[in-house]
């Protein structure tokens, strides 16, 4: 292989590079129409007489709708991780009988232009009563609706014999620890443009992102429509990070809007409403104890925890406590373990998925219980989690786990050797007596680490298919999407290598559901182990079909035969007689006898088990002593993926996972009031890292562990550079302080460090 391995440039940059990418918001239609949402002031009341007459009075305004002129159509269903009980927590595309949410759909409008629209959205009038807003996962439930309470489901996972560990004499350690309500904050907001085609019957819907096969179907069965009458358009996405790409209220009503108006319709959401009604996430409060041995053995763990759903249970359902209750054991053995996650609504913005979802939740607590635990035993951190991490004879290790319908089963890895790696990088000794000295002159400086197990590859299939033409270029038709993690890259990588063609000859087509029938999209991490094993099978089934063809046409036995660069000849005379790709596709023509015209082949690659890629952290920090700032001197992150096709683009997104989980361990929270009112509505107040917050990342990419689940030995890579960052820098600060125990909470802003100095 050629291609595989290398950090060759990005094919899709030219665009983006050059102002020629379009996104939702560049993307117009001869007559559309402007749609605006008009939303709830308050956190929590009783809806009523929504009238939107005057709004339709005015001209340029083609419709404008309350919930009783949707009522045919039925919430927004869940996408993955199910859980029985939940049906009556989905949220309708308007609010019904009560708002639950400051920014909650109430009505919508359809104008002429963007201004019209908001002028005629500041027309409609409609009564609102006050309700008590329920604000904290942690308070006792209430009533979300009649017959059902705001606790929608309680997540319970275990293994071993806990109550047994807890009955020895051992050492019992306890902690409450807390992670804020943060985000993804893209830099392209939500946006949708949809079409309907009168001639053709067919329902256009562009904008699309992260799972466009999926939100067809799910717009085709609420709309009433066959899958076939619509089609989602993927155009360029400026991030995803989990926020991005799932189907919002806001989705659905365009398309409703296109499809009764007969005019197209385009919605581009405000940075306002972005940070108000798209998906939050985090918000989780945990109660861990543990049972340790002298030694540091941990014998056995029970966590119990709280998550703040916010106002509805999205498309999302029950993925993030589902991952923090079956990951957060990470990398050690723990041989008794139970996990109690209570998903509980409240009056803020529904939550979903963000980058590393439950997997920066479950790191941030396991890994401050490790700190803790070497504290109270006067142990080396490091020597508390080496005792404890499972070996590499052990693999695959069966965790006794399930994990969103899948058993966690740790396919590869061995542990000590990256902690090995990472402290010889560090020279951990010198380091440790550098930052001690540094302590002892009145600095507060210190080290934290955060191991952590991610996941990836999530099944259950994906496909492709490979097509080369009579000029010998090549398509590769994929049924996932790009989120900006480089996916016609990665793809034409395996491609060229897997068939025997240049880069240059390929170009990747993604997105587009009328291009393949089944697609499962991008997120999980698992575009490059399930699209890139499909790449590989679909490529060697056309590379062998254009040996059998090109034998017949060189008159050669195909056993003796090379491709190489396009072109077919006999091994050992690449100057004899040879046919290039181009020609074989012109002999495979249809003609009498052929069964299988064009060269051409599909790939399908299923997986029942993720796959499992880990990491450690490794933060040197310093706090200012008058202001509680913390300053990151130091920030490294060693990172086994596997196999690296693209070593180049694995670095850079470890490096923007990190930026993102710098900001959520220092600086990025939603904070609302008693009554349930957003603090944090605009870049004024929801704070994310700059370049002067953020150190250079240093990356040790480790390839050790390959995975036995896929072809290409790969795993995700997408998510390991944020998944510690909180673990990390918390336990950083903790030494710093000189308080193993003090920091309980994410993110730690300068007056809350300030606070724990003067406690």
């Amino acid at each position: 292989m050629t291609n595989v391995g290398r950090s060759v440039l990005r094919i899709e940059d030219p665009p983006l590079l050059s102002g020629k990418a379009q996104f939702a918001a560049d993307l117009s239609f001869h007559g559309q129409l402007h749609m605006r949402v008009v939303r709830s002031p308050i956190a929590h009341g009783l809806l009523s007489n929504v009238d939107v007459s005057s709004a339709v009075a005015l001209q340029g305004v083609a419709a404008a709708w309350s919930s009783k002129d949707v009522a045919d159509l039925p919430p927004i269903d869940f996408r993955m991780t199910r859980i029985s009980g939940m049906k009556p927590y989905r949220q309708p595309v308007l609010a019904t009988h009560k708002v639950r949410y400051v920014g909650e759909p109430l009505a919508v409008v359809f104008a002429e232009d963007p201004y019209l629209a908001e002028d005629a959205a500041e027309l409609i009038e409609y009564e609102l009563e006050d309700l008590e807003p329920l604000m904290e996962a942690t308070e006792e439930p209430g009533s979300f609706d009649e017959g059902s309470s705001t606790e929608a489901a309680v997540i319970v996972k275990s293994v071993g014999d806990v109550d047994a560990a807890f009955e020895e004499p051992f050492l019992i350690v306890e902690l409450e620890l807390r992670v804020g309500r943060q985000s993804g904050v893209p830099m392209e907001t939500r946006g949708v443009l949809a079409r309907f085609d009168v001639l053709a019957n067919r329902l256009d819907v562009h904008g699309a992102a992260k799972v466009p096969h999926y939100n067809r179907g799910a717009i085709a069965s609420m709309l009433g429509l066959a899958q076939r009458d619509v089609v989602l358009h993927e155009s360029h996405v400026g991030g995803g990070f989990g926020i991005r790409g799932e189907l919002y209220p806001e989705d659905v009503l365009a398309c409703v809007g296109a499809l009764r108006l007969k005019r197209p319709v385009k919605w581009i959401e405000d940075r306002r409403e972005h940070l108000l009604a798209a998906n939050h996430s985090r918000d989780q409060v945990h109660k861990i104890r543990a049972a340790v041995d002298d030694d540091g053995w941990i014998c056995g763990v029970e966590d119990e925890f709280w998550l703040s759903q916010g106002g509805y249970v999205r498309t999302h359902a029950a993925t993030v406590p589902d991952l923090t209750a079956a990951l957060l054991p990470g990398p050690y053995v723990w041989p008794a373990y139970r996990a109690t996650g209570h998903i509980r609504l409240t009056n803020k913005t529904p939550a979903g998925t963000y980058r590393a979802p439950g997997r920066y939740e479950g790191s941030f607590v396991r890994e401050r219980l490790m700190d803790v635990i070497a504290a109270r035993l006067g142990l080396d951190p490091v020597e508390v989690r080496r005792r404890n991490l499972i070996g590499p004879d052990a693999m695959p290790f069966d965790r006794g786990l399930d994990a969103l319908g899948t058993a966690v089963t740790y396919d590869s890895g061995d542990y000590p050797a990256l902690l090995d790696r990472m402290l010889d990088y560090l020279d951990y000794p010198r380091l440790k007596e550098r930052l001690s000295r540094r302590r002892d002159e009145g600095e507060m400086v210190g080290l934290g680490f955060g191991y952590f197990v991610e996941k990836s590859g999530l099944g259950p299939f994906d496909g492709v298919r490979v097509i080369i033409d009579e000029a010998g270029s090549v398509v590769v038709l994929s049924g996932a999407a790009s989120v900006g993690q480089g996916v016609e890259t990665i793809l034409a990588q395996i491609c060229a290598d897997s068939l025997g063609v240049p880069m240059d000859s390929i170009r990747v087509q993604h997105g587009q559901t009328d291009d393949l029938p089944f697609g499962m999209g991008a997120f999980a991490s698992r575009v490059t182990v399930m699209s890139g094993s499909a790449v590989d099978m679909a490529a060697k089934r056309v590379r062998a079909k254009a040996l059998t063809e090109a034998a017949a046409l060189l008159e050669a036995n195909e056993e003796d035969l090379v491709l190489r660069d396009g072109r077919i000849y006999v091994t050992g005379s690449p100057d004899g007689p040879n046919v290039t790709l181009g020609e074989v596709a012109k002999s495979l023509r249809p003609r009498p006898g052929l069964d299988h015209p064009g060269l051409s082949a599909e790939g399908w690659f299923e997986a029942d088990h993720m796959t499992y890629p880990y990491g450690l952290h490794a933060a040197v920090a310093a706090v200012d002593r008058g202001t509680g700032e913390v300053r990151i001197e130091r920030y490294v992150v060693a990172y086994d993926v596997g196999r690296a096709i693209n070593p180049g683009l694995v670095e850079g997104q470890i490096v923007g996972a990190a930026a993102q989980g710098i900001g959520g361990a220092l600086l990025e929270e939603f904070v609302y009031d008693d009554g349930g009112q957003p603090q944090a509505t605009s870049f004024m107040d929801y704070l994310m890292p700059t370049v002067a917050e953020i150190p250079e990342i240093e990356v040790l990419l480790s390839e050790d562990a390959p995975s036995p689940l896929n072809p290409l030995g790969v795993k995700g890579a997408g998510e390991g550079g944020i998944t510690a960052c909180g673990a990390a820098l918390s336990n950083a600060v903790s030494e710093a302080l000189r308080l193993p125990e003090a920091v309980t909470s994410i993110p730690m802003t300068p007056s809350t460090v300030l606070g724990l100095m003067t406690t």
